[in-house]
């Protein structure tokens, strides 16, 4: 649909009943998030919280709670947006279809930005006047959980120039000078970082605008991982069939359609603890420095609506715009990385932890021994793309009789039927992981796995097991998939891998070390969320019978240790 503002959106919602209305009184302080989090957990609606304390504003959540209700409310434009995305990706389809690439690209006047007068309904406020939004017992205040951060290319300044995320903000709490300073919490590869670098080397400050709310296609635009060249604002005006409208004042960019806007400059080497926050891996990310912003102006709308999010232990709102985002791009990533035929950055293991990949095995047909080659060469174009950089572990098959890569359960199976623990393990280390990824050594700093399987099936897995002796402080092992062994403890690792390493485990493909083996195998996604979200795959990942020659590891069974350790943050519990 084409919004003008979110709270035609809502109307809109409201009649098609995907609105539920809380009239009463409701506390910010985890309140808010505990019924936004029950409400997402049943499927439910969008919540419109009429009265929250502490504030004159309005709030509302679970807007994208679900896929049909954002595919609802982008109904107008999915499927042009999808073409344009085809156009950029692939030129040369434009030529199969002209008269349909023709429409495309005139709705591509969407694209352009649209420069307006402030509107006369924004007046001057607080931080403090804001809702105060706290999501869980740990966190170091209140965030917006929703922010589209804008910033520009100071060496090349200009709207279509610019950088449009969304990069956690930290209202209140630590060190902030209540409404004077805010945190800013961005994370290695953003585009902000870039801009920010530059200001630096210009001795200026970077300027920044924070704006939350206005039509839903703003906010998705902030979280799409866009082709590069391709402006967010560009993308909110085609998604929202609306040109982004913006105004200048004081020398920052303010989205005319959001509620609320904050204005600030970010100086050099100036940064304050930030955190803790409870995040979308399932843990609290601790307390570190990040960038202060220093708050200049405040504004919202009258009658502004605050659009917030609860993130959590995967699925939450936000693994609905995974959804929608693999959806709209379709196989982009696959067109740009050739030989790349599938890819499924897993959801329930936090996203970056795990990535599962099919690809081609083309390099040497006239072998019959077929072995990973051009797999291992689509594994690193991967690593050097984008986001996924901070891909942690990362398994890719080959294309033949290849599974279904987003059923995770058979994908393993596949895999643990033909992969060689000898040859195909290939790590990195001392590399960059995700800044919400608390496995590794320190901040940003961990290890990387390519796992690479070819050919033929090289093992049957067992779908049962028999007795496995095992040493003290080791119980309960448990198969949470064909092949694929859990085994609780508390042990030292040498006395395990020397009891197993006697022990006939020919149909086992993988073991994985775990606190609670029962919960883990309980579900399949208990099994991903703890073995990728809590083992470093250099420090963590050891074998039977292993081996170290010319600086490869090889075993014949890995086992991951995915124990909880000393320097990992700490669930999330409710």
């Amino acid at each position: 649909m084409s919004y003008k503002s979110l709270q035609e959106c809502i109307t809109d919602l409201d009649k098609k009943g995907e609105i539920k209305i809380i009239s009463d009184e409701v506390n910010p302080d985890l309140d808010m998030a505990s019924l936004h989090l029950n409400e997402f957990e049943k499927g439910g609606k969008a919540i419109l919280f009429e009265n929250i304390k502490g504030s004159n504003y309005k709030a509302v959540s679970n807007l994208f709670g679900t896929l049909e209700r954002s595919r609802f409310m982008f109904c107008d434009s999915l499927e042009i947006v999808k073409q344009l995305i085809e156009l950029k990706t692939n030129p040369i389809s434009a030529l199969k279809t002209p008269v349909k690439s023709l429409f495309t690209a005139l709705n591509g006047i969407y694209s352009i930005p649209k420069k307006v007068s402030l509107p006369r309904s924004f007046k001057e406020v607080k931080i403090e006047d804001l809702p105060q939004i706290k999501c869980w017992e740990k966190d170091g205040g209140a965030f917006i959980t929703l922010p589209q951060v804008y910033s520009e290319d100071p060496e090349n300044p200009g709207i279509l120039n610019s950088n449009l995320g969304m990069y956690r903000i930290q209202l209140s709490g630590n060190e902030y000078i209540q409404n004077e300073e805010i945190g800013l919490h961005y994370q290695i590869h953003r585009g902000i970082g870039i801009h920010q670098k530059k200001a630096n080397k210009k001795g200026e400050p970077l300027k920044v605008s924070v704006f939350v709310g206005g039509p839903p296609a703003h906010t998705f635009s902030a979280v799409m991982p866009l082709p590069e060249g391709m402006s967010e604002l560009s993308f909110a005006g085609v998604l929202g069939k609306r040109r982004f409208r913006y105004a200048k004042k004081d020398g920052y960019t303010i989205s005319a359609d959001a509620n609320f806007v904050i204005c600030g400059e970010i100086h050099a080497n100036e940064t304050k603890p930030e955190g803790p926050f409870g995040d979308h891996l399932g843990y609290y990310s601790l307390t570190h420095d990040f960038p202060v912003m220093k708050v200049k102006k405040v504004y919202a709308k009258e009658n502004a609506i605050w659009p917030f999010t609860v993130v959590g232990r995967p699925p939450q709102e936000d693994s609905q715009f995974g959804a929608l985002i693999h959806e709209i791009s379709g196989k982009a990533i696959e067109k740009e990385i050739p030989g790349l035929k599938a890819v499924n950055a897993v959801d329930a293991a936090g996203v970056h932890p795990l990535l599962l990949a099919v690809g081609s095995e083309r390099y040497t047909p006239y072998n019959p021994i077929r072995k990973p080659q051009e797999l291992l060469t689509i594994a690193h174009h991967i690593l050097g793309t984008g986001q996924m950089s901070l891909v942690k572990y990362l398994f890719i098959c080959d294309d033949e009789n290849f599974p279904n890569v987003n059923n995770e359960k058979e994908y393993f199976t596949h895999f643990l039927e033909r992969v060689d623990w000898k040859r195909d393990l290939h790590f990195q280390t001392k590399t960059t992981i995700d800044t919400l990824d608390y496995s590794g050594d320190s901040l940003n700093e961990g290890s990387k796995v390519v796992i690479a399987a070819a050919g033929e099936i090289k093992r049957t897995l067992f779908e049962k097991i028999d007795k496995i002796n095992l040493p003290d402080n080791f119980s309960y092992p448990k198969l949470v998939s064909k092949g694929n062994l859990v085994i609780e403890g508390k042990g030292e690792i040498d006395s395990l891998i020397s009891s197993l390493e006697n022990q006939n485990l020919d149909g086992i493909g993988l073991i994985t070390l775990v606190d609670d083996s029962s919960f883990v195998c309980e579900d399949f996604s208990n099994w991903l969320w703890v073995t990728f979200t809590r083992s470093n795959p250099a420090n963590d990942i050891y074998g039977l019978n292993a081996e170290n020659k010319n600086k490869h590891f090889s075993c014949s069974i890995p086992i991951i240790d995915a124990r909880i350790k000393k320097h990992h943050a700490p669930i999330l519990e409710r």
